[in-house]
Order: C-alpha cells, then structure tokens, then sequence
C-alpha cells in the first residue's frame, strides 16, 4: 500500500515541478521579446550613426565613420536648436517645479472639504489632449502678443505640465511628518524658511522625479513648439528634426540617426546627475527621533 502510495504520488510531483518551469521559461520568452523589441530600435540607431549608407534595415556598416555627426554638428542644425530646447525646457521645468510645490504645499497641509474635488478636478485635467486646446490657445497668444515669443512658449509649456507635477509633488509631501515643521516654527523660523529647509530637502526623491519627469516630457514635445513659435531662429531640436526629412520622401538615415543620439544626449545627463537622489528615500527616521 504505501509503495503503491509513492508510486502513485511521484508523477504528481513530477507535474507540480514541471508547471512552474514551464511557466517560467514562458514568461522568460516573454521577456527576451520584450527585450528584443526595445535593443533592435536601439541597435539601428547607433550603428545607422556610423553608416554612410544607413538605410532601414538593422546592419553593420561595411566602413564606420563619424561623417555623420560631422555633417549635424553645425550651428543651423544641432547647437542652435538644442540651445533653444535646453532654454525652453530648463525655464519651463525650473517654473512647474516652483509652482507645483507652492501649490502642493496647501494640498497637503489644510484640510478643507475642496481639497478632494480639486485634486479630483486637477487629475481630470492631465487627461485633455493637447491638441483639443491648441487652436484657442494659438488664438490667445495671437492677441495678447505672445505667439513666436520663447517666453510666451514657456509659459504654456510649464501651465500643460503643472495639473499632474501639482499631483505627484502633493503626495510626496504627504509623506512629511507635521511634526518636523511644527518644531521649526517653535525655533522662529518663518514659513518660507520652514519650505527651504525643512521641507524640501526631506522630499529630494519627490522634487527629483518630478523634474526628471517634467524636463523629459517637455524636451520630447513637438506639438506646442511647432505650433507656437515661427521664427526657425526659435525652433526647438524636436521641431527641427524635420530638416532630415527632405522632399520626395528621401531621408538621410545616417544623420537622422546621428542627430538622435545627440538629441538625447541632455536628458541621459540630466538622469544620471540627479539619478542619486531617487534611491535616497525620504530620510525622516534620524529626523523624527529625540
């Protein structure tokens, strides 16, 4: 009986060992196609940068060369425009990060029976598209003198991108004891300073992703730009990168490429010096004893 017992209970065993491996590797194929989706894209870009002959299929180049991002590091081309990027979005992102914790500050801080709806109304207003407010905006700006300014452009870009950074900065700053301000307003400090230096600082992971996040959906936006600004003096790097696309629907590959790499080049810089702060966490532990 009991033979028969072991005899019958090691196919089940069997079975329950052989499910979670197949599932495994089931989903370890999923991944590798995943993976294999995102590395191709990326494959042919650096190696269309270094073709002189880069077309669309994915493939080494017979003779590498630099000729390409010698032929896009120009002025009219690259530095130009990514300067007009790095003034559009640095200002714009530097403004939504201020307004989002001066807004965020209230939120978090006073209990009011508005607070939901307006967080609720706030959230709400992430979800409108771009383009279904863009032909009155246009018209707004042709009247009160603000079309083909920088600032005018700054302006709009850090008001589209303030609803969710008001959202995201409010619940970083839930996370802040009360308690910690409380005892700096006992010391005299004032509000503003109590914001600088007490505040802030233990929410550096909160401020850096919503920076990161702001920057990085500004600096890939096309549309507002595009539309806003018409002097091609003023044009950002991902409106100008239409210059790549000629007439007759001939395309310079290899400088397109090139141009990419260089176009994303800001926002990889920008991730990895402030990229410490993120794993940081929000050190209220040390604060809070004594």
């Amino acid at each position: 009986m009991t033979a028969a017992r072991r005899e019958g209970g090691t196919p089940r065993r069997g079975a329950r060992v052989r499910r979670p491996t197949r599932h495994r590797l089931a989903a370890d194929a999923a991944l590798l196609l995943v993976a294999v989706g995102f590395a191709v894209p990326l494959a042919w870009l650096v190696l269309a940068s270094v073709d002189p002959e880069a077309g669309l299929r994915v493939r080494v180049p017979s003779a590498p060369t630099l000729g390409n991002f010698s032929a896009v590091l120009t002025d009219e081309i690259t530095f130009t425009p990514m300067l007009n990027s790095l003034i559009l979005c640095g200002g714009a992102t530097a403004l939504t990060v201020a307004c989002a914790v001066l807004a965020a500050y209230p939120l978090s801080r006073y209990r009011s029976r508005l607070n939901r709806p307006f967080m609720l109304t706030i959230l709400f207003s992430t979800c409108l598209p771009i383009t279904a407010i863009m032909i009155p905006v246009y018209g707004l700006f042709v009247q009160v003198n603000l079309i083909d300014t920088v600032y005018g452009t700054i302006l709009f870009l850090a008001a589209a991108q303030l609803p969710f950074c008001v959202w995201l900065m409010k619940n970083f700053m839930d996370g802040v004891p009360m308690i910690l301000e409380e005892a700096a307003w006992t010391e005299g400090a004032s509000f503003p300073q109590t914001l600088l230096r007490v505040v802030l600082p233990l929410m550096g992971p909160g401020v850096t992703v919503v920076t990161i996040f702001s920057f990085v959906a500004m600096w890939g936006n096309f549309f507002v730009p595009f539309m806003l600004l018409l002097s091609p003096d003023k044009m950002p790097a991902s409106v100008t990168i239409f210059s790549f696309f000629g007439s007759y629907g001939t395309v310079e590959y290899g400088q397109l490429a090139a141009f990419s790499i260089l176009y994303s080049l800001p926002v990889v810089l920008l991730y990895a010096l402030i990229s410490r702060r993120l794993g940081g966490g929000f050190a209220l532990g040390g604060a809070i004893k004594g």
